[in-house]
């Protein structure tokens, strides 16, 4: 039997270990997994609405959709105004920008996920920021509006200034000699599917500098990441040390279980390449059955929810209805128990050939699977 969210929240938190690591498709659940772990841990006080309260009160620390909300574009604009992200009044922001001076490394670390000529200009009193782009010898762009993309770069690049410090201040064992009491209440970091618009080594280097926070924090403080994407939760697996990993699940009735996993990715997770492999070998023997379309359903259902895409006939090719027809026609259960089943014919079997490369050759998510195994 499947539990809530609540429940699932609950199970994280009576786990007494530093780090937990979550694995889970798009579409899942994982947002609303950290809002249920932020209810349970600081109940409506700490909600996303009241992100201006005294962070000294503050027990968790989020990174999700939610924090993105803090930013906003102004909207208001004439014909010739700039440009400027908005950042919402609250505590972490205030004290990360405006205590502790840490403009300049949010500069640094956005440029390097994104590029040195990408540069941005905070206000002084830190309420917006503005961002322009050097085009080397060609007039520089002073005020642009930057990418969706760019911008969950910006932010994270923000949060990640503000996990710098807060592991720096909190691993000074004596609280009295801190230069802050404002986070000495806090006992966790809960941080929901990080930047997903990087390339695949800039991504590597955000796991590879998260994981080196973390390991770096002495002081008692808990993690708990989630991630839909294979590449960052390997690259955590394998950085990491002391750590519990699982594979988060929704089932149809809309409840959950969160099943613990040993090994990386490619090991924990590898129901998707065991369907890929039965298919091809039946390909490979010219032994197609019926239940092979079956299964190659599956593997574009399982491929389609990883990808966000909320149609798994999205992903067929171009004549998507044919193949669509083709497929519904050999999965469609029997209605009549004493029904013939045909059995595939040539040009059949040479369908389900023709999708399972299109699947492989078209999308990112198969092609690393190839290069990984």
């Amino acid at each position: 039997m499947g539990k809530t969210l609540t429940e699932i929240a609950e199970q994280l938190q009576n786990t007494d270990k530093k780090v937990q690591l979550i694995y889970a498709f798009n579409g899942t659940g994982k947002t609303r997994l950290s809002r249920a772990f932020k209810a349970l841990i600081a109940p409506k006080a700490e909600g996303e609405e009241a992100q201006a309260s005294d962070l000294a009160a503050k027990k968790i620390l989020y990174y999700s959709a939610f924090t993105e909300d803090l930013f906003y574009w102004d909207n208001d604009l004439g014909l010739d105004a700039e440009p400027k992200l908005k950042i919402q009044p609250n505590a972490f922001t205030k004290w990360v920008l405006e205590e502790q001076g840490q403009d300049q490394s949010i500069t640094t670390t956005f440029q390097n996920y994104t590029s040195e000529k990408l540069t941005p200009h905070f206000s002084a009193d830190f309420s917006t920021v503005r961002f322009s782009f050097e085009r080397g010898n060609e007039q520089p762009e002073p005020h642009i509006k930057i990418s969706k993309g760019e911008e969950s770069n910006f932010i994270w690049s923000v949060f990640n200034a503000l996990l710098e410090q807060l592991i720096s201040e909190l691993n000074i064992a004596d609280a009295e000699n801190r230069s802050t009491d404002a986070f000495n209440r806090l006992e966790y970091v809960f941080i929901d599917d990080p930047v997903s618009s990087l390339d695949e080594n800039h991504l590597i280097e955000l796991a590879v500098n998260l994981a080196g926070l973390i390991k770096s924090s002495q002081s008692g403080l808990k993690f708990i990441v989630t991630t839909h994407s294979p590449l960052f939760y390997n690259v955590l697996f394998n950085e990491l040390g002391s750590k519990l990993c699982y594979l988060l699940e929704r089932f149809d009735d809309g409840s959950f279980a969160l099943t613990e996993k040993q090994g990386d990715s490619n090991k924990s997770f590898s129901y998707h390449l065991h369907l890929k492999h039965t298919i091809e070998q039946a390909i490979a023997d010219n032994k197609v059955e019926r239940f092979h379309f079956t299964l190659l359903r599956n593997l574009y259902e399982k491929t389609a929810s990883f990808l966000g895409y909320p149609k798994w006939s999205e992903l067929l090719p171009d004549d998507k209805q044919l193949y669509l027809a083709r497929i519904i026609n050999f999965t469609s259960h029997s209605t009549l128990s004493n029904e013939a089943v045909a059995a595939p014919t040539q040009a059949e079997k040479a369908t389900v050939k023709l999708l399972l490369d299109h699947l492989k050759s078209n999308y990112g998510f198969w092609q690393q699977e190839q290069q990984n195994g």
